[in-house]
């Protein structure tokens, strides 16, 4: 079983191409060494939605362009598989894998917008970065200090040139 990314589209303020950031996604978690079976949700909101998340789990006021939130889970195969513990017929002895939970990305389209007027680059390309950004971090990646800042922005390049190639396909 691949890794999974379930992406969602619950914005109106700019269409966007949401398979092509899904297969993105996906490309970086593989390249990154995530083992088959992950998942990850990509979603794409409005600026009320990602403010609302900004001051709720980061405590910082007003809409940003890309919240990750990681699974921290020690044992990220804990939990109970479907039926678990349960009287009843059984599929065999050996119980499925179950899928290891990375957790979510999402983006404001509208702030990448703006964003990338100021940088001086399309949409398309901003919002590519903010995928691969937001993967980097569910990953553990973070840019605290000046020398990861650096690490993550060079790791976000080579993947973007490696998977993206400028037209998201």
């Amino acid at each position: 079983m691949p890794v999974e990314v379930f992406g969602a589209d619950e914005q109106q303020d700019h269409e966007i191409n949401l398979e092509a950031f899904v297969r993105l996604a996906s490309l970086a978690l593989e390249a990154e060494g995530v083992r088959s079976g992950a998942e990850v949700s990509l979603l794409f909101v409005d600026e009320i939605t990602i403010a609302e998340l900004n001051e709720r789990f980061m405590h910082k006021q007003g809409p940003t362009d890309v919240l990750s939130f990681p699974i921290e889970d020690e044992d990220p195969t804990a939990g109970r598989f479907p039926d678990g513990g349960t009287t009843g017929p059984t599929m065999g002895d050996e119980e499925p894998e179950a899928p290891v939970l990375l957790g979510d990305i999402v983006i404001c389209p509208k702030v990448a917008a703006a964003h990338a007027r100021d940088h001086g680059v399309a949409l398309e390309a901003e919002t590519a970065l903010l995928v691969v950004h937001g993967v980097l971090h569910l990953l553990g990646w973070d840019h605290q200090k000046d020398e990861e800042a650096e690490r993550m922005e060079a790791r976000e390049q080579h993947l973007l040139s490696k998977f993206w190639a400028g037209s998201g396909s």
